[in-house]
């Protein structure tokens, strides 16, 4: 798929409009929802290798947001209507490639530079190849869990994941 083309598509999509106890108010299209941020779903899926290293990707630059930013997490927005399950297997798919049971890690709200976002958060263990098929991911690298934070003070990351997922890995079990 072309840049140009992805990009319209994803402007195009219709997406549900939440409240902050995710009950659906509305639906926008993504473009709507960017441009007036409005709270919506995402997922955000962590993948881990057999050796405890965690999977980092450089996003394209054609990217609505973040354009150019490693991120942690593997995800993006639910269409209208779709189920989080269901969303974190096809964005996995999508963006990474591959299929791989899914573990719920838990849930979030975040709330930051224009964007308000109801979020889930799953791991899965995959030791690659990546082949990233749709484009949104230029770059793969794995980095080990104890140098995640020093990898992204490193680099320009999203924000979103960082700030939600980066506490779960570092201490999962909040001690």
């Amino acid at each position: 798929m072309d840049e140009e083309r992805a990009a319209t598509e994803a402007g195009d999509a219709v997406v549900d409009v939440v409240d902050r106890d995710d009950r659906v108010i509305g639906t926008a299209t993504r473009a709507e929802m960017r441009a007036e941020g409005l709270r919506h779903r995402a997922v955000y899926v962590v993948v881990r290798t057999t050796d405890d290293r965690i999977v980092v990707h450089r996003r394209a630059d054609w990217k609505d947001v973040y354009p150019g930013a490693w991120d942690l997490c593997f995800g993006g927005v639910l269409d209208a209507g779709e189920a989080w399950d269901a969303a974190a297997a096809r964005e996995l798919a999508e963006e990474a490639g591959i299929d791989a049971p899914l573990r719920p890690l838990g849930s979030g709200t975040y709330d930051e530079d224009g964007a308000a976002i109801n979020g889930r958060f799953y791991e899965c263990t995959h030791d690659g190849p990546y082949p990233c098929p749709d484009g949104e991911v230029v770059e793969v690298r794995t980095v080990p869990v104890t140098e995640l934070a020093a990898f992204l003070d490193r680099h320009p990351h999203c924000p979103d994941s960082a700030a939600l997922v980066l506490p779960l890995l570092l201490d999962p079990i909040g001690t």
